[in-house]
């Protein structure tokens, strides 16, 4: 069994889907919470000595938090819409209340600098296609360095990957500082659609693979609707979505590099696939989604 892939409901807090801290992912900076509030409830989040975002993942929500109030419009489903989103501050007090419910994500950083909360507009996250052919995926850099500079640990994006595509390819690492990486703990969380492509779903499946390259970390893993998978160390990927089963993940990353960074080295064993992109087109299908909705081709 793996210990590194959490499966859904081994992190579940209440009625909360996903409680994960460092301690209980066995680092130090990395962390998620997924959290659920039922129409007409408000919830009081204390962040303690972590910074976060508040990304929907499911319906719309108010952050309220140092006399600060943000509405979040949010999406019916991460595979419908790039959402707002908010950031908040570590040592703070959070109020989240929703009038039609919500379902949302808390990606989170151990962190020292105590910053302002901050809205961040759908319309301006930068959305990516990355890749080509079958390895053909879009990226939605909503909190990476570069685009969003109001953090001081934390990193987040999100990608999805059409149905028979693969993502996180060539599979690569961020275990230590060099001269083309730098140390960052790595949290994947998966939501996987169903049949109609726009409804999460425990039916369909995605794989997961980590290793390392001594062999002493290899797991290749059947990933489906809100699986977690801890990354602290060795190469990561691909992340394969089924025939079928359009596959979205959360990525979250942090760690104790002073300046923040999502820098990484490919295995050098397949760095080459990177190449053969130039001859391919890119998957009619990416984007999936934008600020405004769905893609006409998605």
């Amino acid at each position: 069994m793996s210990h590194l892939h959490r499966p859904h409901g081994t992190l579940s807090d209440g009625d909360d889907p996903v409680r994960l801290s460092p301690d209980s992912a066995g680092w130090a900076y990395t962390g998620l919470r997924v959290l659920v509030l039922a129409p007409g409830t408000s919830r009081i989040v204390r962040t303690g000595e972590f910074e976060a975002f508040v990304l929907p993942l499911r319906g719309g929500c108010v952050v309220e938090a140092d006399g600060h109030r943000f509405d979040l419009t949010g999406r019916d489903s991460v595979f419908t819409r790039v959402t707002d989103f908010a950031y908040v501050p570590r040592d703070t007090e959070v109020t989240l209340s929703t009038t039609d419910g919500a379902e949302l994500a808390l990606p989170m950083a151990r962190c020292e600098r105590r910053l302002t909360p901050k809205y961040g507009p759908a319309e301006q996250v930068p959305v990516e296609v990355r890749g080509a052919g079958q390895a053909t995926r879009q990226v939605t850099n909503f909190g990476v360095p570069g685009v969003w500079e109001h953090a001081d640990k934390l990193n987040a994006c999100e990608l999805i990957t059409p149905d028979g595509n693969w993502s996180s390819y060539p599979p690569h690492k961020h275990d230590k500082a060099s001269e083309c990486e730098v140390v960052n703990e790595e949290v994947y969380y998966f939501r996987i659609a169903g049949r109609d492509g726009v409804t999460p779903s425990r039916e369909g499946f995605g794989l997961h693979r980590t290793y390392t390259a001594d062999g002493l970390l290899d797991e290749d893993v059947a990933v489906r609707d809100g699986d977690v998978f801890v990354i602290p160390r060795g190469y990561h990927g691909p992340c394969v979505a089924a025939p079928g089963y359009p596959m979205y993940y959360l990525n979250v990353l942090a760690g104790p590099a002073p300046e923040r960074s999502m820098a990484f080295c490919d295995d050098p064993a397949h760095a080459w696939v990177r190449g053969t992109w130039d001859a391919m087109t890119t998957d009619e299908r990416c984007p999936v989604t934008t600020a405004a909705g769905r893609t006409e081709d998605a």
